[in-house]
């Protein structure tokens, strides 16, 4: 065997195989290596969209937090104001019928004393008239002696 003609058919046959990973092997390759860097320059894409997406969302959640706490703190603030509004009013309703009650008493009073002056009155004047009839010694008629007695009341 002739080492030059092996290494000349080595060479041929390294060039037939260089060629055809060159033409078939190689492109394949290549074809695999883009779609595999495009998938991670994608996915590092979504990632950094994704890295956005979430900030933009702890944005909306505290604005949305800081919302809601607001609208607690008014919803506190407009029950503390009804609360004191309803005890403001059950103050002055207990106070008006407080003022009821006693110028309900003051007049239950005032017509106990008229009614007591008035059978005061009528006592008065049956001792009157007794008294009179010790004095005199005689009988006193009241029907006969109405106007008399009844001037007698008021005078008392």
């Amino acid at each position: 065997m002739n080492l030059n003609s092996t290494m000349f058919v080595q060479a041929i046959v390294f060039l037939i195989l260089a060629g055809f990973v060159a033409k078939f092997v190689w492109p394949a390759m290549i074809g695999a290596l883009d779609t595999r860097a495009k998938k991670i320059a994608d996915g590092l894409a979504a990632a950094d969209l994704g890295k956005k997406a979430e900030l933009e969302g702890k944005k909306r959640i505290e604005v949305e937090l800081a919302a809601a706490r607001d609208e607690g703190q008014n919803r506190i603030r407009d029950a503390e104001k009804r609360a004191q509004m309803i005890a403001d009013e059950i103050k002055a309703n207990a106070q008006a019928e407080a003022n009821r009650i006693i110028s309900q008493a003051k007049a239950d009073a005032e017509q106990q004393v008229t009614k007591a002056r008035e059978e005061l009155r009528g006592q008065v004047a049956g001792l009157a008239v007794k008294g009179a009839e010790q004095i005199l010694k005689r009988e006193v008629n009241a029907s006969a002696h109405a106007d008399l007695l009844s001037q007698l009341a008021v005078e008392l």
